[in-house]
């Protein structure tokens, strides 16, 4: 799915900073998110990605500008004026973050199955029966064995413990999934089929997603559009091909060529 010309955004991000006292973590950073729209925003370690990821998914409180979402009922609502429990409620339902260690996004002492059934508690379901009938089909869906669903994470490998995390956000049906280096720390072999079945995922159930990466080849593979960061800013932005094939700053150049050069 992409974003038409005449939606309405999902997510409006305007003038964006954030400071760790002196020290920028991003500044003045703006852009829209379209319903069906794969971000990716890309830059080396310390150019502010993932402190922008955590503004606007809500888990760092901005230093300066706002962010607006809109929620189910076509109202846009700045997310710094909403309630801890609001903001808790929407990362539940409408929200998904998938972590790049997965133990920081399961819970590692309970079975797979409770893992994902634990996220339909959240919001209100309560038939055991109904909850672990879920819990499987969506283990089914990230190709984790029927026979898994009562062992817990420890007990499997880094890629199906992302493929845990990945149905354990998803089983709610929310509208925006945040990635924060989601195949870092996989072998290579394991990256391709998680971002095989990731793609398939966010083609079937049209979400909306903003992936950080430094991996141009997740970028290219994963999203429509492309922030290019520097120094907490955005140097380049555009749609993902455009950017990687035709680059115009020259940081993107020098990432790009990089990457050809390995």
């Amino acid at each position: 799915m992409t974003m038409q010309d005449n939606d309405p955004p999902l997510m409006r991000v305007s003038k964006l900073s954030h400071m760790y006292g002196d020290r920028i973590g991003c500044r003045d950073v703006s852009f829209d998110l379209y319903p069906g729209e794969v971000l990716a925003v890309v830059g080396e370690s310390g150019s502010g990605k993932t402190t922008l990821l955590n503004c606007v998914s809500a888990r760092l409180q901005s230093s300066a500008g706002t962010i607006s979402y809109r929620m189910r009922d076509g109202r846009m609502q700045d997310l710094n004026a909403l309630s801890e429990a609001e903001r808790r409620f929407l990362m539940r339902t409408d929200w998904g973050f998938v972590h790049q260690n997965p133990a920081d996004g399961l819970r590692m002492n309970v079975s797979a199955g409770a893992n994902v059934g634990e996220r339909l508690m959240a919001v209100g379901q309560r038939h055991y029966g109904r909850i672990r009938e879920t819990a499987d089909d969506w283990l089914g869906r990230v190709e984790i064995g029927h026979d898994r669903i009562d062992d817990r994470p420890g007990t499997f490998s880094g890629g199906m413990r992302q493929r845990l995390q990945i149905a354990r956000n998803l089983v709610t049906g929310p509208r925006l999934v945040f990635m924060d280096e989601p195949t870092g720390g996989l072998d290579v072999s394991v990256q391709a089929r998680l971002l095989d079945l990731l793609r398939g995922l966010v083609d079937d159930l049209g979400l909306s997603a903003i992936v950080v990466t430094h991996d141009l080849a997740v970028a290219r593979l994963l999203s429509q559009r492309m922030m290019v960061m520097k120094d907490g800013q955005v140097i380049e932005t555009g749609l993902t091909d455009r950017v990687l094939d035709d680059p115009q700053a020259p940081y993107t150049q020098l990432l790009v060529s990089s990457i050809l050069q390995v």
